[in-house]
């Protein structure tokens, strides 16, 4: 029996591990979880799973759980994750927020199954390096880069790729121009066509940012520069991603819009788990591919540009993407003066190359207030 600990396990991340860890309860148990204002179901969680340790990343949460071990701070995490209760670590926390406990993860010398793209954006050498000291083995659980890692030749060689293509649905707004979105609403933003998801993630779907996260994180974990790294729309979700090979052969993945089946391969060892899904094809099915619209180039070419240039980079780019999706979540400002505070935060920056956390948080603070600023020459 391994034992499970789920960082963000009130997220939908964590509610799609929860559904793998049922089916296959013969081979897994709960260790625990971390959660952060979600209390109420945090404690359905508890009452259901019966975690042996509950980790509240809010010290504002005062209610009492009639089961499992309170966690007080994240130097015992680090030692419960280092210990022998735990086999496999899944983190699902969103944003910068999840930056630390990442960190911790990345130390916990297990295998962490990662969905938390912005920590990698954002301090991606950091990351890597931890894992690397304490034998911490990622294995990547966002749709695209499992689909990548499945799709990658055992020991690949960097020079037998010729292009990795990550596939985008374009979300609910897809073939329309961003000049047309100025009146579309929060709830239509958050209409995802295929996936259930929180809703941060729902509007970078929107905006396509997911995808210049995305690019950038597969960079990081696959150490594949960008001229090999490509976009192409494809709203039906089926097709994940794809490998093309220097002799022709192109690899892709496929499946159905369901977090559970990264989750559930990224979790197997030397057999697949079994889970309840849709099967593909067995109706009429049309698979189509597009490229990116000329207006959401501009957008996507920041994520190249974090990816050759690296340093503050990624930390500009993801703070201002943030706090213009906070904005507009707060109908402070329209869809389309999403893309127009990250564009003049980030360009608004010189390139500094970071040495250090300190000033990957020096900087994410900088960025946010300037983002902030952005927002207020645009709505005075």
């Amino acid at each position: 029996m391994k034992g499970v600990f789920i960082l963000g396990a009130t997220g939908s991340i964590g509610e799609n591990a929860l559904k793998v860890l049922q089916q296959n309860s013969n081979e897994f148990s709960l260790t625990g979880i971390s959660f952060f204002k979600n209390v109420e179901k945090a404690y359905e969680i508890s009452q259901k799973f019966r975690p042996k340790y509950i980790f509240n990343q809010y010290n504002g949460n005062e209610k009492v759980f009639d089961h499992g071990k309170m966690l007080s701070d994240q130097e015992e995490l680090l030692s419960l994750l280092q210990s022998e209760e735990v086999d496999i670590v899944i983190s699902g926390i969103s944003g910068f927020a999840g930056l630390n406990l990442n960190l911790v993860a990345a130390k916990s010398g297990k295998l962490l199954l990662i969905a938390n793209k912005e920590s990698i954006v954002i301090a991606g050498a950091h990351f890597i390096k931890a894992c690397n000291d304490y034998n911490t083995k990622i294995i990547p659980i966002d749709s695209e880069h499992n689909a990548i890692s499945q799709c990658l030749d055992h020991n690949y060689d960097q020079k037998d790729i010729y292009k990795i293509t990550l596939t985008a649905s374009g979300g609910p707004f897809v073939g329309k121009p961003i000049s047309e979105l100025g009146k579309v609403s929060i709830e239509d933003a958050l209409e995802h066509p295929n996936w259930e998801m929180g809703k941060k993630i729902s509007i970078d779907s929107a905006t396509m940012v997911n995808k210049c996260l995305e690019l950038i994180e597969a960079s990081v974990l696959f150490d594949i520069p960008a001229s090999k790294l490509d976009v192409v729309i494809h709203p039906q979700s089926i097709l994940h991603s794809m490998v093309t090979y220097v002799d022709g052969s192109t690899i892709a993945q496929l499946s159905n819009p369901s977090m559970e089946i990264p989750i559930a391969n990224a979790m197997r060892s030397t057999k697949r788990l079994t889970i309840d899904f849709k099967e593909l094809f067995i109706e009429k099915t049309n698979l189509e591919f597009f490229p990116l619209s000329l207006d959401h180039n501009e957008i996507i070419d920041l994520a190249y540009d974090v990816i050759n240039l690296g340093g503050t980079r990624g930390v500009v780019f993801n703070a201002a993407n943030e706090v213009a999706v906070e904005s507009f979540l707060s109908s402070k400002i329209s869809f389309p003066k999403i893309f127009n505070v990250i564009t003049e935060t980030y360009n608004s920056f010189d390139h500094s190359n970071m040495c250090n956390l300190t000033e990957i948080n020096e900087y994410n603070d900088y960025a946010r207030n300037m983002a902030i600023e952005v927002i207020k020459s645009h709505t005075n």
